[in-house]
């Protein structure tokens, strides 16, 4: 099996690589090549906005299936730059369906729980989308494009991804491990709810999905629904870190850029209880981090 991944040089980009099964060709790709994230011998340089490059990269390769983990996922520059949001998270998707046809491959993609509004969650697969800001409309537009194409295609909604990665790509617990060893103080809104998601645990079932051949919608997130200020607290304590720098905030508070869907959260019963997935709850996710962390910087 032949398999392209976008987006390799990203959080998740980086782990899919890396547990790639046995047996699997692994092309991957992004933007700009960093042979830091992925070795020469595997790396194809494609920007996906433009029509003509994927076609040609695609047609290339001739992948049995493409992970599309590429995305404009600054939520807030998100609603200041809807043109650029739009075309790295629909144009894009338009050119690899297009391309994919071509060569009858399927796609995996990952999407987000901000295509919903956050008002009831937390969402199945099957509830309906109502996106808050643009960020959220743009990801419900690129699934939109997949579910209207003829691909056999999966869509797999993910939420507040974190762990290791090359070079430290930008995570929330990174982030709040670096202020709070520093000693500096944080506020950590307390009424944002929902998932926490490991990289690593997130990276292994998308490939579960792709040896099984899984396609339609699936939610994979980490299996316990946790407000943002009770996490932080959990990575405080198994980091050894003091909770005291953490301080409450609520989310209107902060006046960020765009809204943010407050009560959500993704039940994840169909990967755990269906296809048998491990999906890690906030403490095990986080030790699994700490222990990677400590092994891979060794």
């Amino acid at each position: 099996m032949k398999i392209l991944i976008t987006g390799c040089h990203g959080l998740l980009g980086q782990r899919l690589v890396k547990f790639a099964p046995p047996g699997c060709t692994i092309v991957a790709t992004d933007v700009h090549a960093d042979h830091q994230f992925t070795s020469p011998e595997i790396y194809r340089p494609c920007d996906l906005t433009d029509r003509d490059a994927v076609k040609e990269l695609i047609d290339t390769v001739a992948p049995d299936n493409i992970i599309n983990t590429a995305a404009f996922t600054n939520v807030d520059a998100a609603e200041e730059q809807r043109d650029l949001c739009w075309l790295v998270n629909v144009i894009a998707m338009e050119n690899l369906v297009q391309a994919a046809r071509r060569v009858h491959a399927g796609i995996y993609h990952l999407s987000t729980d901000y295509i919903f509004n956050g008002q009831n969650g937390p969402y199945r697969e099957n509830d309906t989308p109502n996106p808050l800001g643009f960020y959220g409309q743009s990801k419900l537009a690129a699934e939109m494009v997949l579910k209207g194409s003829p691909l056999n295609f999966t869509i797999a909604r993910t939420m507040v991804l974190f762990g290791h990665s090359v070079n430290k790509r930008p995570d929330f617990v990174g982030w709040l491990i670096s202020k709070l060893r520093n000693g500096d103080p944080v506020h950590i809104v307390t009424d944002q709810i929902g998932n926490t998601t490991l990289n690593d645990d997130l990276a292994r079932a998308l490939w579960h999905l792709v040896r099984t051949s899984f396609h339609g919608v699936i939610h994979l997130a980490g299996r316990e629904i946790i407000s943002r200020f009770d996490f932080a607290h959990k990575v405080a304590r198994i980091f050894n870190l003091d909770p005291s720098l953490i301080n409450p905030i609520s989310t209107a508070d902060f006046k960020q850029r765009a809204p943010r869907p407050l009560n959500s959260g993704l039940v994840v019963d169909k990967a755990i209880y269906t296809l048998g997935l491990e999906l890690s709850d906030a403490e095990g996710g986080l030790r699994k981090y700490k222990a990677v962390v400590e092994n891979e910087s060794v």
